[in-house]
């Protein structure tokens, strides 16, 4: 998308935002897409509610929280304040042509050491997270480097997937229709055979 469609959606994006959750500590809201974060797939936009950081104490002090732990907290908080507005515009975002994820973040950055978040991040309709397919899906989590990513992405834009998840699926199946895959199941069978000899 051409960045003044983005900066248009960005707009109205904020503007519902604010009129969804109004009076709640937003600090600011941003649209993503493709390029603009690793986690975005081609095709996806990402619309990002960053929540104002909590004000902390002395983070020394015994019995305190740290930053970390208060930020969670304000997470939590928001989400339990917000939760029927936050159902109401995953729903609209389901609407969009584009598949959209809906993040909320807290404001500032980790400190030294610590992951990025805590965030929540509710992607589409589960059809929607299933690659638009039918049928029993298990979740699976993978660290990709950049040529991976780079080669799920080429068979997006070449449009033989919709998203990583069915980009990977189309891979795993190409392997399966391979002769020598079953040649390797065969062989798997024996090992797990002579394992239950022993």
């Amino acid at each position: 998308m051409e960045q003044a469609g983005i900066e248009r959606l960005r707009q109205e994006f904020d503007a519902e935002v604010r009129r969804r959750f109004a009076g709640a500590p937003i600090e600011r809201v941003e649209v993503l897409q493709y390029g603009d974060d690793p986690e975005i797939e081609p095709g996806q936009l990402l619309g990002r509610i960053v929540i104002e950081a909590p004000v902390t104490t002395n983070e020394g002090d015994p019995g305190e929280d740290t930053g970390k732990e208060a930020r969670g907290r304000r997470l939590e908080e928001f989400h339990d304040a917000h939760r029927a507005a936050i159902r109401e515009l995953r729903r609209e975002l389901d609407k969009l042509p584009s598949t959209a994820i809906l993040e909320f973040a807290i404001a500032g950055e980790p400190a030294e050491g610590e992951r990025r978040g805590p965030r929540l991040r509710l992607a589409g309709s589960p059809r929607a997270l299933a690659g638009g397919g039918e049928g029993p899906f298990t979740p699976v989590m993978a660290r990709l480097g950049p040529d991976d990513l780079e080669t799920l992405d080429t068979l997006i834009t070449a449009g033989i997937a919709s998203s990583r998840a069915e980009a990977v699926r189309w891979a795993l199946a190409r392997i399966r229709e391979r002769p020598a895959y079953e040649e390797l199941r065969a062989h798997t069978r024996q090992i797990e055979e002579l394992k239950a000899q022993f």
